[in-house]
C-alpha cells in the first residue's frame, strides 16, 4: 500500500484513512486471508472514509471480489422493483436482450447503457400508470392503454413512444407478447434545437481569468469545440510540439492556446509534483488517482457548458466558410448528417452579422 501511496503522491493523512479502512474491511472478514468483497468496502462511506483509495489497494494486492456486478444491472432492477413480479420478468428479459443482443433468430446486436438507460427511463411512467390500474402483465396492454397514457405532442410524447415502442418490439420478437400495440400509433420523433451562437462575452471572463484550470480549459473548449469527455480524458502526451493529438486528428494549437496550457502545466506542476496521474486535467481529488476530473469540474469552469461553446465555435467557422460543410466535419469530427443541422442558420443573415 506504502508503494501505491507514493506512486500517487497520498498525503499522511490519506494514507492513514486508507489503513483504518483496511483495516475495518478485514475485521469484517468471515474467514481471515479471504478475498475482499467490494460491497464490505463501500460500507466505508457511512464512516467518512475513502472507499476508492481502499478498492485500489485491494485491486492492486489481487484481493479484491467484486460481488456488485455492473451498475446497470443494479439500475434497471431497482428501476422496475415496484412493478409486478410478470412485468418484472419481461422488461428482465427485455433489458437482457438489450445488454446482450441474441445470437439466435430474432438476431440482434447488444445496445449501449446509455441507450437502455434512456429507453427504460423513457417508459417508466407509462409502466407504473399501468401497475396502478391493476395490469400486471405487458401482454394486457391494448392500444387504448397506450393512446391513454401517451403525453398530446411534443417531446414527452416523442421520447415516452420510442422508449415503449423498443420494449414491445423486442418482447413480441421473442413471443412474450402477442401485439405490438404502438404498430398503427404515431408518436412523432423529438424536435431538434437550431443551434444558436453564444454572446462574445460568455467566454470573455473565463479565458481571462487568473486561474490556469479555468483559462486552459476554457481556450481548448472555445478554440477547437472540444467536449467535455473530451476535456477530461486529454493525456499529457496528447498535447506536445504546439499540436494537439485528438481522435486521429492533428490540430496545431494557437498561440493563446499555447500560452493558457503552458500556464496551467506549470501550476499543476508546483501543486502536484508527484502525482502520477497522466490525465492533463486534474484536480485536489483526483491528483491522488488515475481518474479524470468530474464532468462539473469542467462545466464550473467554463460557465456554461462544452455543448454550448462546441456549437457557438462550428457556427462562427460556418459562417467564416461561407457554409463548407467538409471544412467543418474535418475541424470538429462531426458527420455529414451531423453538419447539416447547423447549415439550417445560414439563412439567419443577424448570425453572420452580429
Amino acid at each position: 500500500m506504502l508503494e501505491l501511496a507514493a506512486r500517487q503522491g497520498w498525503s499522511s493523512a490519506n494514507v492513514e484513512k486508507v489503513q483504518r479502512g483496511l483495516a475495518i474491511v478485514l475485521a469484517l472478514q468471515d474467514t481471515p486471508g479471504a478475498p475482499i468483497r467490494t460491497s464490505e468496502v463501500l460500507l466505508l462511506k457511512q464512516l467518512g472514509l475513502n472507499r476508492t483509495r481502499v478498492l485500489e489497494v485491494c485491486q492492486t494486492a489481487e484481493l479484491l471480489h467484486d460481488d456488485q456486478g455492473p451498475a446497470i444491472d443494479r439500475w434497471v432492477a431497482g428501476a422496475i422493483a415496484a412493478l409486478p413480479q410478470q412485468m418484472q420478468r419481461e422488461l428482465a428479459h427485455w433489458y437482457s436482450v438489450m445488454a446482450s443482443g441474441s445470437k439466435t433468430p430474432p438476431r440482434s446486436k447488444p445496445r449501449s447503457e446509455t441507450t437502455i438507460r434512456l429507453y427504460l427511463r423513457w417508459s417508466l411512467p407509462a409502466l407504473r400508470t399501468w401497475a396502478a390500474g391493476g395490469h400486471t402483465s405487458l401482454r394486457e396492454i391494448t392500444a387504448e392503454e397506450i393512446r391513454a397514457v401517451l403525453p398530446p405532442t411534443g417531446n414527452p410524447r416523442a421520447t415516452m413512444g420510442r422508449g415503449l415502442r423498443c420494449i414491445f418490439r423486442v418482447l413480441k420478437a421473442h413471443k412474450l407478447v402477442f401485439l405490438n400495440p404502438l404498430n398503427r400509433i404515431l408518436t412523432g420523433v423529438e424536435a431538434t434545437t437550431i443551434p444558436l451562437p453564444l454572446s462574445p462575452t460568455k467566454l470573455r471572463e473565463p479565458l481571462k481569468s487568473t486561474d490556469p484550470s479555468t483559462a486552459a480549459v476554457t481556450a481548448l473548449a472555445a478554440f477547437y469545440g472540444l467536449r467535455t469527455g473530451q476535456l477530461r480524458s486529454l493525456l499529457l502526451t496528447d498535447l506536445h510540439s504546439g499540436y494537439l493529438h485528438l481522435d486521429q486528428r492533428t490540430i496545431p494549437l494557437a498561440t493563446p492556446v499555447r500560452d493558457r496550457v503552458k500556464a496551467w502545466l506549470e501550476y499543476r506542476e508546483e501543486c502536484w509534483p508527484n502525482t502520477a496521474n497522466q490525465h492533463l486535467f486534474i484536480s485536489r481529488q483526483s491528483a491522488t488517482e488515475h481518474r479524470p476530473v468530474g464532468y462539473d469540474w469542467v462545466t464550473r469552469r467554463i460557465g456554461t457548458t462544452t455543448q454550448k461553446v462546441r456549437e457557438d465555435r462550428i457556427l462562427q467557422e460556418l459562417i467564416a466558410s461561407n457554409g463548407d460543410l467538409r471544412r467543418i466535419c474535418d475541424m470538429f469530427g462531426l458527420t455529414i448528417g451531423g453538419a447539416k443541422r447547423y447549415a439550417a442558420i445560414l439563412g439567419l443573415t443577424d448570425l453572420a452579422d452580429g
